[in-house]
């Protein structure tokens, strides 16, 4: 039997497993993670955006956020003093909040119960803040034995860097991928989508969810860390094997692959003339060379089909200029989507490249809630990237982030049984 906790109305009967297929029952339509619960200490962007997949996945993530200032995402890159930053409000969907004050015993003991009935616990505080707070690992699992304990820090907890802070550009320099980001010669750079963050807050996700299922076998929870350095080595696993390769550190190759060079492999200018109006072009390293041979053939180049200088990936890199000078001559009359529909449609790698503003309004996406519209209390309408695994069994609407405490005396009340008195007296004592 799959033992879960979380919303009162979903018993343990009614998510047992081993009954026969055919049985339609109205629990099969819940989503994945429904009865799970989940207490939410994480801040900025690594932390909340392992707890947001979790709530994107049915999980009930109860964000717990200091009294007054709440979590201090909620204020980093704020555009209105009366409103939470969209920075806060696209990491926080489908959450709820409620405030403690940890430095006062009784906000520790309200935290302390909810833990003994929760499945998850996660925070992501600087390194040695949990432990002064009173809940490290130990003394948590002394609370509830099966509680999956999760933290994501920086640096290795036992290195000679644990001590030290980290954000994500400095998990992308100390993990590799900003030394291999950037063109040959020029300094390094941070690549765009932050994968220190988020890609970290992903692998501790998937390190949660292997232990909610382990527990399933030994009725035991467990302890998931992650140090954002090391998500970043892992993402970076071509990179390395570039090393691997040629024992020395794989350099920054701008457009071209880590591991090997091709023509073209590279964006060229459309129509248009905007700071993003390319598209990315690419034919493979394969030796049989069909999707150059195919793309001379789009271009009307076939008479350049023999020609030595193209004959294979290695000798079209070495006279890449004369590959883009063709390509980009055929590409300037034509727009990106222009570009990238005649040829993926013929079988050649093309990608436009798509900037933010144009991918929003993009109606496919939208309609495939890539992107979704939430109502926030304050800010009104929000549209903000959904989530992209797309699962046939499981569907959660996406509700907007939380207003600070908003959700006190739902939480207090339904899982503590605390009565209006209690909350009102917590309150006026500021532990919540």
């Amino acid at each position: 039997m799959v033992e879960i906790h979380g919303t009162p109305d979903v018993s343990k009967n009614q998510v047992e497993m081993g009954e026969g297929p055919g049985q339609a029952r109205d629990e099969d339509r819940l989503p994945a993670l429904h009865g799970v619960r989940v207490v939410d200490l994480t801040q900025f962007e690594a932390g909340t955006s392992c707890t947001q997949v979790l709530a994107w996945l049915g999980a009930d993530v109860i964000k717990i956020e200091p009294p007054v200032s709440g979590e201090q995402g909620r204020r980093a890159s704020a555009d209105r003093e009366d409103a939470d930053s969209f920075y806060f409000i696209y990491l926080n969907a489908n959450k709820r909040s409620v405030t403690l004050n940890l430095k006062d015993e009784r906000g520790k003991e309200i935290l302390r119960s909810l833990i003994r009935d929760a499945d998850v616990f996660i925070e992501n505080y600087a390194p040695g803040v949990i432990e002064r707070l009173g809940f490290d690992y130990e003394t948590v699992s002394k609370l509830n034995p099966r509680i999956i304990y999760a933290q994501i820090k920086g640096f290795p907890e036992d290195g000679k860097y644990a001590e030290f802070p980290a954000f994500d550009m400095i998990a992308q320099a100390v993990g590799g991928a900003i030394s291999t980001t950037g063109e040959a010669g020029r300094i390094p750079l941070r690549p765009g989508p932050t994968i220190g963050d988020t890609g970290t807050g992903l692998h501790c996700a998937i390190g949660i969810l292997s232990a909610l299922y382990q527990r399933i076998r030994t009725g035991r929870g467990q302890r998931v860390s992650v140090s954002m350095q090391e998500a970043m080595i892992n993402f970076s696993r071509i990179a390395f094997a570039r090393w691997a390769m040629t024992g020395e550190a794989t350099p920054r190759c701008g457009n071209q692959s880590l591991l090997s060079s091709t023509a073209p492999s590279g964006v060229y200018p459309c129509k248009g003339g905007g700071p993003n109006d390319y598209c990315f072009i690419y034919t493979s390293r394969s030796p049989t060379n069909h999707q150059w041979k195919r793309l001379l053939s789009i271009i009307g180049r076939e008479d350049l089909l023999d020609d030595e200088r193209f004959s294979s990936p290695e000798m079209r890199f070495k006279h890449q200029d004369e590959v883009d000078a063709l390509i980009s001559n055929w590409t300037k009359d034509r727009d990106k989507l222009e570009v990238m529909r005649i040829l993926g449609a013929a079988g050649v790698p093309a990608g436009a490249v798509m900037d933010t503003k144009e991918l929003v309004e993009d109606e496919e996406l939208n309609r495939r809630e890539a992107f979704v519209t939430v109502e926030h209390p304050v800010r009104g309408e929000v549209k903000m990237p959904g989530w992209p695994v797309k699962m046939s069994d499981s569907y959660v609407p996406k509700v907007a982030a939380p207003v600070l405490g908003s959700s006190n005396e739902e939480v207090l009340t339904q899982y503590l049984g605390l009565d209006k008195d209690e909350i009102a007296a917590l309150r006026e004592a500021k532990v919540i």
